[in-house]
């Protein structure tokens, strides 16, 4: 079975974002700018594998709003995402992005279900990345 791992929150201006739910909530927010992207740490995580100490935790980010991706996003944690993505199409659903490496971390795709939602996958891979 398949858990939420990861959730993402689309912001027209990141530093505005990250005041907010900052102050709002006491995420510790680690941007990277070379990404574009801010990590929001919601609680604490191993500092080795950088994943939640608690079993079903979730830590999240902040990304610029953009395209398809302008509402928050919760991520599926999945073993294989071509395979995921097949079937979602295959059940009516619809590749938004393909299959892509966070170098070192692993891979990530979106996908729009039958509501018109659009959601992520996630499949850790400390290998992501070498091949392309």
């Amino acid at each position: 079975m398949s858990g939420v791992v990861h959730f993402e929150i689309p912001a027209d201006d990141q530093e505005r974002a990250r005041d907010f739910y900052g102050a709002a909530f006491d995420w510790r927010l680690d941007v990277m700018p070379d990404l574009g992207y801010t990590n929001v740490l919601t609680t604490p995580v191993d500092e080795q594998t950088q994943q939640p100490r608690e079993p079903g935790a979730i830590n999240g980010g902040l990304f610029q709003r953009e395209g398809d991706l302008t509402h928050p996003i919760i991520t599926v944690d999945v073993e294989d995402i071509d395979q995921t993505l097949r079937r979602i199409a295959s059940l009516g659903g619809s590749v938004v992005q393909e299959r892509t490496a966070i170098p070192s971390m692993g891979y990530f795709a979106y996908f729009r279900d039958t509501e018109g939602n659009v959601l992520g996958l996630w499949t850790t891979a400390p290998d992501a990345g070498a091949e392309e």
